[in-house]
């Protein structure tokens, strides 16, 4: 059975974004370990989940950073997620404007529950807060990589809406301040 894993930035205080969808509190000076702990996480990838929002802004920043000189260091995972075929789940969009990107408007528990019994490798998805809220309370997800910035916002959105117990996997603190909290539902 394929494995869905959350691939997430938080805050320090558990938001993921803030109270309007601010994410300027991000930490964006990886340094290689993180990004070589990123890219290995990501290449066993063949199918990634989005929820609207998020994807709006997801698939055309990553679509900007090809043929763009200065981000020539992120070119290779650029096309990983341009390239990777990208599932929306969405109530108001009835066509894709995006390449490699399919539209999914039905249940999505029953969606994704049949997506895991296909066969293929590792499905990812990063968001957004609410629809990866519904995927937590559902329980679809078996690995959570929380990347803890160092950053508190104070409040904003979160994907934790009560009581969720998880058994820890790993931790690992990057030199840019970034910690990785690897949980698997408890």
């Amino acid at each position: 059975m394929r494995k869905l894993k959350l691939q997430m930035q938080v805050s320090v205080d558990g938001f993921v974004a803030g109270p309007n969808g601010e994410m300027d509190w991000m930490q964006w000076n990886w340094d290689d370990g993180l990004k070589a702990f990123v890219n290995a996480l990501t290449e066993p990838v063949d199918t990634i989940l989005l929820g609207r929002k998020l994807a709006e802004g997801f698939i055309p920043a990553w679509k900007s950073r090809i043929g763009d000189p200065a981000a020539e260091e992120e070119l290779a995972f650029a096309h990983k997620m341009i390239d990777t075929p990208k599932i929306v789940f969405t109530k108001t969009l009835d066509s894709s404007e995006w390449e490699n990107t399919e539209l999914e408007k039905g249940d999505f528990v029953s969606q994704i529950t049949g997506l895991k019994q296909q066969p293929g490798s590792d499905i990812i998805v990063y968001g957004g807060a609410t629809f990866v809220a519904s995927l937590i309370e559902k329980g679809l997800i078996d690995d959570l990589y929380l990347f803890v910035n160092p950053a508190a916002t104070g409040g904003g959105l979160r994907i934790f809406g009560g009581r969720t117990n998880l058994a820890l996997a790993a931790s690992r603190a990057f030199d840019c301040g970034i910690v990785l909290l690897h949980y698997k539902p408890a």
